[in-house]
C-alpha cells in the first residue's frame, strides 16, 4: 500500500478490503499509535460484521488521544455506510464456491474410566446447555458490532469502561514512608496541644434534614446501552436497562420482556 492508496482509503473508508486490512495489521504491529490506520482497520471489521469489532473499538480508544474524535468518526455517515454490493458479492462468492472433494475423518475413541451411562447423561446435559446458550446468544446478537448514534456519548463512555479495575502496585521508598509517618504524628501532636473543645448541640436545637432527591437518568437509557451491559456480562444492569426501556417505549414491551427472559437464562448459566 502506497501513500496514494492510503490517502484514498482515508477519504473513502468504505472501500477498504481484506488485502488493505492485512497491510494495516502489519503497520499497526510496527506503529501501534498510528491512529488513522487503527480506525481504518476498525472500519473494515465493521464492514465485515466481525465479532472482533467491539474489542477493537476499545483498543482503538486506548490508543486515541481524543476519544471524541473517534466517537464522531464511528457515528459518521461514511463509517456506518457499507460498501455498495458488499453483501451481494460475498453471497455470490459462497454460491459459486465449488467443492473439489471431501475427507472422512476417523477418530479413535479413547478408553474412559467414567461409567458409560454417567458419561452419556453428562454429555447430554452439556450439549443441551451449550445449545441453549448459543441460541440465546444469537438471539441477543452478542458479539455483533455495537452501533452508537450521535446522541449516545454516555453509552460509548460506558462501553469503554473496564469491568474490573486492578490497583497499581508501586514500590514504596522506605525513606519517604518514614517521613510521611513523622508528618502525620506531628499533626496529631499539634491537635492535642491546642486542646480543642467540641460544643454540644442544645437539646431543643432543630437539626435540618436534607432529603436526597434521586437523579432521573432514564433519559440516558437506550437499547445500545442495554447491549453494552450485556456485552460486558453485567446481566443485572442489562435487565434493569430493559425494564426502564419497557417504561419508555411501551409499544416494544413484549420485545424487551423477551430480552429480559433470555438474559436471565445466560445469568443462570454463568
Amino acid at each position: 500500500m502506497n501513500i496514494t492508496d492510503y490517502t484514498y482509503l482515508l477519504n473513502k473508508p468504505e472501500a477498504i478490503n481484506d488485502k488493505h486490512a492485512q497491510t494495516l495489521e502489519n503497520v499497526l504491529m510496527a506503529f501501534p499509535y498510528f491512529q488513522s490506520a487503527r480506525v481504518l482497520r476498525l472500519k473494515h471489521l465493521y464492514n465485515q460484521d466481525s465479532f472482533n469489532y467491539n474489542y477493537a473499538l476499545k483498543v482503538s480508544a486506548a490508543y486515541t488521544t481524543d476519544r471524541s474524535v473517534l466517537f464522531d468518526f464511528i457515528t459518521s455517515d461514511s463509517f456506518v455506510s457499507i460498501q455498495k454490493g458488499l453483501y451481494e458479492k460475498k453471497l455470490e462468492e459462497l454460491m459459486n464456491m465449488s467443492v473439489v472433494g471431501s475427507e472422512h475423518l476417523i477418530v479413535e475413541a479413547k478408553e474412559s474410566t467414567i461409567d458409560p451411562l454417567e458419561q452419556s447423561i453428562l454429555t447430554s446435559i452439556k450439549e443441551a446447555t451449550t445449545t441453549e446458550e448459543q441460541k440465546v446468544a444469537e438471539k441477543l446478537a452478542i458479539g455483533k458490532p455495537l452501533e452508537f448514534s450521535r446522541d449516545e456519548k454516555h453509552s460509548f463512555q460506558e462501553w469503554l469502561q473496564l469491568s474490573r479495575f486492578k490497583p497499581i502496585e508501586r514500590a514504596e521508598n522506605p525513606v519517604a514512608v518514614v517521613d510521611e509517618k513523622k508528618k502525620k504524628l506531628a499533626l496529631i501532636d499539634k491537635f492535642i496541644e491546642n486542646n480543642p473543645k467540641i460544643t454540644p448541640i442544645a437539646k431543643d436545637a432543630v437539626v435540618p434534614t436534607i432529603e436526597t432527591v434521586p437523579e432521573d437518568t432514564s433519559y440516558l437509557m437506550t437499547e445500545t446501552l442495554a447491549r453494552v451491559y450485556l456485552e460486558q456480562k453485567k446481566y443485572s444492569k442489562a435487565i434493569q436497562a430493559y425494564e426502564i426501556l419497557i417504561l419508555k417505549y411501551p409499544e416494544k414491551s413484549s420485545f424487551f420482556a423477551d430480552r429480559i427472559s433470555d438474559i436471565k437464562i445466560l445469568q443462570q448459566n454463568n
